[in-house]
This record gives structure tokens, sequence and C-alpha cells, in this order.
């Protein structure tokens, strides 16, 4: 008698292979019910669950982070509604100001209403405004990086900017915003500043959607009340 031979061991598909298969047939569960309930996924909270119960479990999460993500759409569309508001009622405002005075105090209202800023500081260039104001020549050396970038900066800003626009205040100064002010057709017209004590309130990736609208209204307002062409010069 011969003595029988082993029998082979069958040979299975490597890992990478099943892995492949069922990327290319994602249908085949569906086709093989009966598999889903062999089958067992690790879970770092209870064990072993089904890979039903993990499918469930993960497009939980997932409608968990879309309503959120919803949520945060909704709540910035209505952020938005609510500045664009705003800037519409301060350029009607703004239209009816008498003088550059007035202009200056209905814009320093709207931010510190709108932007809760503890800080603000708004210089004009030109011998007609005062002392509090006024931004000579000379000191537009503090901004030239300001206006060649022609956009807000936020953040923690230049010392030297900070003492000029806040003065004694600007030691207390944990994080600010300047904004060119730039009239239609480029003509320099000053700079705002606003000022938190805390660090965290004005971040260099924030958005500055409303204050740079409002200082382009400002602008355009000072532009206005210093030309003498303008209506009612």
């Amino acid at each position: 008698m011969t003595a029988s031979s082993p029998k082979a061991e069958p040979e299975f598909p490597s890992e990478q292979a099943v892995e492949a298969y069922l990327r290319a047939h994602p249908d085949f569960f569906e086709r093989h019910l009966p598999l889903l309930t062999l089958l067992r996924l690790p879970h770092p909270v209870s064990g072993s669950v089904s890979l039903i119960e993990r499918q469930v479990a993960l497009l939980r999460d997932r409608h968990r982070q879309l309503e959120q993500h919803m949520g945060d759409l909704v709540e910035r569309a209505r952020d938005n509604e609510r500045v664009g508001e705003h800037l519409h009622r301060l350029a009607c405002t703004l239209m009816h100001a008498e003088d550059p005075d007035a202009v200056l105090a209905l814009t320093q209202d709207a931010l510190r209403d709108e932007m809760k800023a503890e800080l603000v500081s708004i210089r004009l260039i030109g011998t007609e405004h005062d002392d509090l104001h006024r931004l000579r020549e000379a000191d537009l050396v503090h901004f030239e990086d300001l206006f060649a970038r022609g956009r807000a900066q936020c953040g923690r800003l230049p010392r030297a900017a900070l003492e000029f626009m806040f003065g004694d205040d600007a030691s207390a100064v944990g994080s600010a915003i300047l904004m060119p002010l730039v009239a239609e057709g480029g003509g320099r017209t000053g700079v705002l500043a606003l000022g938190s004590r805390s660090a965290e309130r004005f971040q260099p990736d924030m958005g500055t959607y409303f204050v740079t609208h409002l200082g382009e209204l400002l602008a355009e307002a000072i532009r206005c009340h210093s030309d003498r062409g303008c209506a009612g010069k």
C-alpha cells in the first residue's frame, strides 16, 4: 500500500487582492448578505460590532458633521446679512452727515457696536483736521507697508504704528486691525485702527468684510466733504 499524499493547503488571495476586489465591487455584500452577519470589526469602546452596526455608526457621525457644517453656513449667512444691513444703514447716515466730525463720530459708533472694538482711532491726511485725527505726511512712514498691501492687517501689529494710532493706550493693545483708507481713484485718505486688550480678538486669518467696506464708505464720505465740488458745499 502506498501512503496517501497530504492534502494541499488551499491557496487564498492576499489581503491586498481582497481589498482591491472589494474596492472594484462595492456591491459585493449586497449580493452576499449572509456574510455580513459573520464579519466583525473592532470598536474602541464596546469591543466588536458587526459591519452593519459600524456602518450605521459612521453614517450617524457623518450626518452629525454635515448638520454642524450646515449650521455653520446658516450662521455665517445670518452674520453676512446682519453686516450688510449695518453697512446699508451707515451708508445712508453718512450721506446726510453735516461735516467730517459727524462722519467720524458715526463711524466710530458703528465700529464699537458691530466689531465690539474697545479702542477706535481714525487718522486722516490733511491740515484741516485736528491733532487727534490728523495724519501728517511725515507720519505716513509708519504705514507705507499697509498702503502697499492695500488691505486690512490683523493680529499683533507694529508697535510704532499702534503707538501713533492709540497713544498711551497702545501698551494695553493685545491685538488690532489697521485699515488703509483709500478713496475712489486711489487717493490716500488716512488710516483706521481698531484695538482690543485681548490677544485673541483680532486674528490674522479673521474675516475683514465689514471693516473693509466700512473703510471704503468712510474714505468716500471724507473725500466728499473735502471736495469743494461736493453737493451741499
